[in-house]
């Protein structure tokens, strides 16, 4: 009998790897099964069982992002094994900031030719950010297109779905004038920004297997840093302190995402130079000539997520994340709103730049 998959073969579809990916990547979607999975991958939709017990008012909290043009240099580089912590980290990172434990996570892989080896390198990454998130990876989706994508090439899209209680739901509603800015340490870049970034290792003729300067580290390494995911940071800090409002900060920087959480009448004013800024931010600062509001208004700069506390928690917080391991600054405050002043103002020495 002729082999029933031989025309797909032939279309450039090949079943037979689809299945025998599906089949190695089985134990590593098991090491992210929490409490509530009750079923396996393979079926046509995800169980999972949630438990309200301890919420009175239970609310889903839910968002979805990719990893954008930080794939390309996964390609440039061969290296695949970290990217898929990236896609888990922007959308429970995304989820975390309203208060939000995450549950489980979707992803999506696309590409136009199957390649097993390259695929479970992803999805080896996507478990341990879901590991590091706390979440099962509870499903997914392979699409093998032919023509649609470049070759050796594939796409990427995350699904993550938490849960909170009304109650506790971070919002900043309630952020007052004398509150403290809280930075977070982020791991490098994240995943924003990688437009530029490709274009300044081109017009610089950067030499991606040699160490970036004012670094150790190969460059490819550098730029391929996993985003941080702060979801142990972050439910430590919500179960015992006070948090007004959380930013994740991502594409558009400190200038387009901090105003998203501010209320009326209030602004916040950041302290440029009270936080370590990594060298990768340096070079590229000197390589694309740009000041440091431009860099502000791109990349995170060190810092990957803003807490707003109230002034008397700001010590006691800085305590527990550094007993986390992690690092952490305050990084400005709130001020009240004044005419014509921009919701966010960050001060670089006696000179203020918005």
């Amino acid at each position: 009998m002729a082999d029933r998959s031989q025309a797909y073969t032939e279309a450039g579809v090949d079943i037979q790897a689809a299945n025998t990916f599906v089949d190695r990547i089985k134990g590593l979607v098991a090491q992210t099964y929490t409490k509530g999975v009750i079923s396996e991958i393979g079926g046509f939709g995800g169980l999972f069982k949630l438990n309200t017990a301890d919420m009175e008012a239970p609310v889903l909290v839910a968002s979805t992002d990719g990893v954008g043009t930080k794939l390309k240099m996964a390609f440039l580089a061969d290296k695949h094994d970290t990217i898929g912590i990236d896609l888990v980290a922007m959308s429970v990172n995304d989820i975390l900031v309203q208060g939000a434990k995450p549950l489980f996570f979707l992803d999506y892989f696309a590409t136009s030719q199957l390649r097993p080896d390259v695929a479970e390198q992803v999805v080896s990454g996507i478990a341990e950010g879901c590991k590091q998130a706390g979440c099962a990876l509870l499903g997914g989706e392979t699409a093998e297109m032919p023509d649609f994508y470049a070759q050796g090439e594939y796409d990427l899209s995350g699904f993550c779905v938490g849960l909170v209680d009304n109650a506790k739901i971070v919002d900043g509603s309630g952020i007052a004038v004398g509150d403290k800015l809280i930075g977070l340490a982020s791991s490098g870049l994240h995943s924003n920004g990688y437009s530029l970034v490709r274009k300044l290792i081109k017009d610089t003729g950067l030499d991606l297997s040699a160490p970036l300067p004012g670094t150790s580290t190969p460059a490819a390494e550098v730029f391929l840093e996993p985003t941080k995911i702060y979801a142990r940071t972050v439910r430590t800090l919500l179960r015992d302190l006070k948090i007004k409002g959380m930013v994740h900060v991502t594409g558009g920087g400190f200038y387009d995402n901090v105003d998203r959480i501010l209320p009326r009448g209030v602004r916040a004013q950041f302290d440029f130079g009270t936080w370590d800024i990594p060298p990768v931010f340096q070079w590229l600062k000197k390589a694309g000539e740009l000041s440091w509001p431009e860099m502000l208004n791109i990349f995170n700069c060190g810092i990957g997520m803003v807490l707003v506390v109230p002034r008397e928690s700001a010590d006691d917080v800085l305590s527990r994340v550094h007993g986390l391991g992690e690092q952490a600054w305050v990084i400005g405050d709130i001020r009240s709103m004044r005419d014509k002043a921009p919701l966010v103002d960050v001060t670089f020495a006696q000179q203020t730049c918005s």
